[in-house]
C-alpha cells in the first residue's frame, strides 16, 4: 500500500529538479539578454514579476496537486533549513555598498536580514537533528516568519531604491540587481528561498495540528 505514494513522490522530486533547472537556466538567458534592465524612472517589473510568478506557481501547485503537495509536506526539513545557510553571502551586499555600488536602503536591511538568517541556519538545522519535534515549536515558526520578513524587506527596499521614486536615492541605485550575476538572487534565489520556507512552516502547522480521535473505532 505505501509502493504508490512512494513512487509518485520520486516522480513528482524528479519533476520538480528539472523544473528548477529550466527556471534557472530561463533566469540566466533573460538576465544575458538584459530583459530585467529597466530605465531608471521606471519601476522594476521585471524583476518583481521574476518574484512573484514563481511564487505563484508554487502556490498554484500546491492548493491543486495532491500529489506536489504530498512531496511539500514529505521534504526533509533539516534540508530545507540548511539551504537559507547561503542567505550569509549578504555580506556582499554590504561590500557592495562600501564600493557604492548599491544604495544603503537596499544593502543594509537586506544584508543584514540576510547574514542574521544565514549565520543561525545551521544551529536551528543541529536543532532539528537533535529534536526532531523541533519543527513544531514556536521558535522555529517564528525563525521561518522572520527569513520570509527579510525577503519581503529587501525586495521592498530594492524596489524603491531602483530609482524610480525622485529624490529617495541618490546617483546609486539597485540597477546592478537587474543585471547578470546579481539578477539571479531576486529572480531565482529569493522566490526559492521563500519557496524553502512557507514548506517549512506549512510542515510545522501539520505537525502541531490535533491528531483526530480514534476514540469510537
Amino acid at each position: 500500500m505505501t509502493s504508490q505514494p512512494t513512487a509518485n513522490n520520486s516522480g513528482v522530486r524528479r519533476l520538480v529538479a528539472v523544473v528548477l533547472a529550466l527556471w534557472l537556466a530561463l533566469v540566466f538567458l533573460l538576465g544575458a539578454r538584459g530583459a530585467f534592465i529597466r530605465p531608471p524612472e521606471s519601476p522594476p517589473l521585471p524583476i518583481l514579476f521574476g518574484v512573484a510568478v514563481p511564487l505563484i506557481c508554487f502556490f498554484m501547485a500546491y492548493t491543486g496537486s495532491a500529489a506536489f503537495r504530498s512531496f511539500i509536506l514529505s521534504a526533509d526539513l533539516r534540508l530545507l533549513t540548511a539551504i537559507q545557510a547561503w542567505r550569509a553571502g549578504g555580506l556582499g551586499f554590504l561590500a557592495l555598498e562600501a564600493h557604492s555600488l548599491l544604495p544603503g536602503l537596499f544593502a543594509w536591511p537586506a544584508g543584514l536580514g540576510d547574514i542574521a538568517i544565514g549565520i543561525t541556519a545551521p544551529w536551528v538545522m543541529l536543532a532539528l537533528i537533535h529534536r526532531p519535534t523541533f519543527g513544531a515549536s514556536r521558535v522555529f515558526m517564528v525563525w521561518n516568519l522572520l527569513g520570509i520578513l527579510d525577503l519581503i524587506v529587501a525586495v521592498t527596499a530594492g524596489t524603491l531604491s531602483s530609482g524610480f521614486v525622485p529624490g529617495l536615492v541618490g546617483p546609486v541605485t539597485t540597477a546592478p540587481m537587474a543585471q547578470l550575476p546579481l539578477v539571479l538572487i531576486p529572480a531565482y534565489f529569493v522566490p526559492l528561498f521563500i519557496m524553502c520556507h512557507v514548506t517549512a512552516l506549512c510542515q510545522a502547522r501539520r505537525l502541531v495540528a490535533p491528531q483526530p480521535s480514534v476514540e469510537g473505532l
